[in-house]
């Protein structure tokens, strides 16, 4: 593993729902993990456009259902079965078009007993998404709910709208900083200080949530001239347009967007790459 691995390099991570697995793979691989979540799921105290979703679907007003997110749809079917039987939920979906962005609300969906009509290829973004409607199934004039993943996509509505969809939301659950930012100040500040070799992005917001706590503490510049002297490794297309955007670098993207294809690729060219960076 160590001609392979990260060799010792320090890796950083924000990563909040898989944190403990992602800092086990990095071990793995030989690296020293430093895993500080940048984000947090909190759930709407107010869940009525997903009862309202509920309603919807069992009068028969919905003929597409977009998941975007795994766990967001068994929040959205908890949700749901505190008015509606579980049967009746299920048997009203079987008569809907299920399309599942990736793996996981495709999962969800088979232990259900459901399957989804179209599952949107790698990498799962939501331009892919379109590519799929487009090449099998027309939106023209469809009822279309989109099952939001924490924030809220705008381009990717505004373009279903433009396609000729009925749309409405049905979000679930919100990102949110972590209730106590004394960790993430602290992996902050050692990535500003030159502590860390080596930066793991796996979800576009957390970009979102570190860059609002380094512009609240005035911290930005340091930060970026940190991360331009490491390796920072992006899971995909989505994360690496918002690290983009901010001025972040994107050394590595994975051929396929999962986290443990994010970890194996970085760490067999972590050590290359950061010897390039730093004597450039």
């Amino acid at each position: 593993m160590s001609d392979k691995g990260f060799s010792g390099l320090t890796v950083a991570a924000f990563e909040n729902r898989m944190a403990a697995e992602l800092d086990g793979l990095i071990e793995r691989y030989g690296g020293r993990p430093m895993v500080t979540p940048a984000m947090r799921e909190v759930p709407l105290e107010d869940n009525r456009e997903a009862l309202q979703f509920g309603e919807r679907l069992l009068a028969g007003q919905v003929d597409m259902l977009i998941l975007m997110t795994g766990v967001g749809l068994e929040t959205l079917i908890g949700v749901l079965k505190t008015c509606h039987p579980l049967e009746t939920i299920t048997e009203a979906l079987k008569q809907i078009t299920l399309v599942t962005r990736g793996p996981k609300p495709a999962a969800v969906l088979k232990e259900l007993g459901l399957k989804p009509t179209f599952t949107v290829p790698e990498p799962n973004t939501w331009r892919d998404l379109l590519k799929t409607l487009d090449a099998n199934c027309a939106v023209l004039g469809l009822r279309v709910a989109l099952l939001e993943y924490g924030t809220t996509n705008a381009e990717l509505m505004e373009e279903l709208r433009e396609r000729g969809a009925t749309l409405f939301r049905v979000p679930v659950y919100r990102w949110a900083l972590p209730e106590d930012l004394d960790r993430l100040r602290e992996a902050l500040g050692n990535i500003a200080a030159g502590l860390v070799d080596v930066l793991l992005i796996t979800n576009a917001v957390q970009v979102d949530h570190v860059m609002q706590v380094l512009t609240k503490d005035g911290r930005v510049e340091p930060f970026k001239q940190a991360v331009n002297r490491m390796v920072v490794a992006s899971v995909g297309p989505v994360a690496s347009e918002r690290l983009q955007h901010y001025g972040w670098p994107v050394d590595i993207e994975p051929a396929h967007p999962k986290m443990g294809t994010l970890v194996k690729e970085t760490a067999e060219r972590a050590s290359a790459l950061l010897k390039t960076k730093r004597s450039a």
